[in-house]
């Protein structure tokens, strides 16, 4: 559903990071700052001076209020929020009282700049018009007395006392009146910045980024890469890699692995559009356009662990994130990503659980041929670099070159099934890994490398411990073998039955056709009793009860529901159809001792082959 966030046509919005249903949102017009909760239905004016102007010089506003001015909370302490007129503001009690600090030095504010705009038969002075002012902010994401800002006339300042005292701290490069458009404070180390700063309305469309690693002392001056005319409007930091950076321009998106010294374009299947903004979350790079809407960049670790080992090695196999099981409330999934320098002749890639076994593996294959047949418990895949749903069987993975990827859906192998089986109820799917370390191991062309792979339990069952869920999962695969038994026990049947009715169509011997009706006769008996072989379709259980082995496949499915321990009953459930299922495989083995043997003994007097 879709909802209003307070402000109007223009305004920066501020989510409240201890509130999720409270937003600060800017304006003009009548409101110039609102804070509204989506709960209460409350809508209040919250700006530090809303003063309503309009027709009005820069030069004769007590505040220089901007079209489009900052709102911002702290990194550092969420009950901090900022906003920028010619000085920053500041506010602690969700803008009941704001504290004005900066006195009019954070921006240049030349008269000649200040003026009436529009005419010669009339003017137009709004919001938009307003110049000489903060246009941005970056507050500290390690120190709260850290703040930087920049203005829309180009000076860029920095407190590192809590707004006591500025300091202009402008680049010497920085283009004269050039609008500092986002300023990005690093995570890592609290006098680094960086600065995108523009200045098409002037007719200068070259790319102007600048960083700091000693709070502003000095500047240097990174677009090496960067289209001669392809203006910038952010620069942000990746917040799990030092030195990993990003830029939005009008034209391209840009990254840099190092520190901004050199870039190349990242545009991939972006359209030529203005970015307005980027922000990394978690693990995801969030894209926003002007007039196309926004872009998810998923998946973005592998980027994070680029490096030069990527052109000097064959194959590599990328770190993956942990794993969150029943993620989002649905299943989760693990994706595994590897970059391969060339294309591989020969790939394979398993998952290892805890105790060493492989519980699922994923087959190399060329990258662009159509998936296979998919695997038990899992999903083909195709090309393109994604790789199948690996959930036990052997899936596909990619051997293109570039970077490619499989997603193992964090099951086991399921249960043994056969053609045509009718279940009410029931489920062959195997159940999901319990929290642990697991490894992800790639083979390419002979080299294998290892590396971790951790699936957590999800956060929010907070009444759910890692032992329930081993509980869980080891009972799940009692079953599930239990099962495997069952369904192996009917295929072994009707493999017998359908060779035994093959020698009795290469021969008439009486004596054969006696013991083979016999040996049919009998193990049909057995099948029976495991498999209710009535059922023709996902109805026929309302008619003809269903036996041991759909009941076996109900138990696993309803312990495999949901994550938590298993029911207390559980347990003696399975005991039970356990001994069931054992009274009929004992009855299966004596029908083999007896009924095959004998069958077996008349088809080598005929020198046919005997029935395995």
């Amino acid at each position: 559903n879709t909802y209003g966030a307070g402000g109007a046509e223009p305004g920066y919005i501020a989510p409240d990071p201890l509130d999720p249903d409270v937003f600060y949102a800017g304006g003009n017009n009548g409101s110039f700052l609102t804070r509204i909760n989506r709960r209460t239905g409350e809508n209040r004016e919250v700006g530090p001076y809303p003063l309503e102007f309009s027709g009005q010089a820069s030069k004769d506003l007590v505040e220089r209020i901007q079209w489009t001015f900052p709102i911002i909370f702290s990194p550092v302490d969420p009950h901090i929020l900022y906003c920028g007129t010619q000085h920053l503001w500041k506010t602690t009690n969700g803008g009941t009282n704001w504290d004005q600090m900066g006195g009019d030095a954070l921006t240049r504010h030349d008269p000649k700049t200040m003026g009436d705009s529009g005419g010669p038969i009339t003017h137009d002075m709004n919001s938009p018009e307003v110049y000489a002012t903060v246009f941005a902010i970056g507050p500290g994401k390690t120190d709260v007395n850290v703040i930087w800002t920049g203005s829309d006339d180009g000076i860029v300042s920095v407190t590192r006392d809590g707004g006591k005292t500025f300091t202009n701290v402008t680049p010497k490069d920085m283009p004269d009146l050039g609008r500092v458009s986002i300023i990005d404070p690093s995570k890592f180390d609290a006098a680094s910045a960086y600065v995108a700063v523009k200045k098409p309305l002037l007719e200068d469309f070259a790319p102007y980024i600048f960083r700091t690693h000693d709070f502003g002392k000095t500047w240097t001056k990174i677009v090496t890469g960067i289209a001669p005319n392809d203006y910038v409007h952010v620069v942000r930091e990746d917040p799990a890699r030092k030195g990993l950076l990003y830029a939005g321009a009008e034209h391209s998106l840009y990254i840099s692995f190092d520190d901004g010294d050199h870039w190349q374009n990242f545009s991939l299947n972006l359209p030529d559009t203005p970015t307005s903004d980027l922000m990394v979350v978690g693990d995801d790079l969030a894209i926003s356009t002007h007039g196309r809407g926004f872009y998810i960049l998923d998946h973005i670790w592998p980027i994070r662990q680029s490096g030069p080992e990527m052109l000097l090695s064959d194959a590599v196999l990328i770190h993956p994130p942990d794993a969150i099981r029943s993620a989002g409330g649905s299943l989760g999934t693990a994706t595994i990503s590897y970059f391969l320098r060339k294309p591989a002749q020969a790939l394979k890639i398993e998952i290892i659980d805890p105790k060493g076994t492989v519980v699922s593996t994923f087959n190399g294959a060329p990258g662009a041929a159509a998936p296979a047949a998919a695997p038990a418990g899992g999903r083909g895949g195709g090309g393109g670099g994604r790789g199948g749903r690996g959930g036990g069987g052997p899936a596909i993975a990619s051997m293109n070159t570039g970077m490619n990827s499989v997603i193992w859906n964090l099951r086991y192998p399921g249960a043994t099934s056969f053609p045509g089986m009718i279940l009410w109820g029931g489920s062959v799917g195997g159940p999901l890994g319990a929290p642990g370390t697991y490894q992800v191991r790639m083979t390419a062309d002979g080299k294998t490398e290892t590396q971790p792979l951790i699936v957590r339990r999800n956060p929010l069952f907070t009444d759910v411990t890692d032992a329930d869920l081993q509980a869980q999962f080891d009972l799940a695969i009692q079953i599930r073998d239990k099962t495997s038994e069952a369904n192996n026990a009917v295929i072994q049947i009707r493999s017998i039955k359908s060779q035994v009715a093959d020698r009795l169509t290469k021969s008439q011997d009486a004596k054969l056709k006696t013991v083979g009706d016999l040996l049919t006769k009998n193990l049909g008996a057995v099948e029976e009793q495991i498999y209710q072989v009535k059922n023709q379709s996902g109805q026929d259980p309302l008619n003809f009860p269903i036996k041991t082995n759909n009941r076996l496949a109900s138990l696993l499915s309803m312990t495999t529901h949901g994550d938590g321990a298993p029911l207390g009953t559980a347990p003696t459930i399975l005991k039970n159809l356990t001994a069931e299922l054992k009274g009929e495989t004992d009855q299966l083995a004596k029908v083999i001792a007896t009924d095959l043997v004998a069958f077996n003994v008349e088809a080598k007097r005929l020198n046919l082959d005997v029935v395995k």
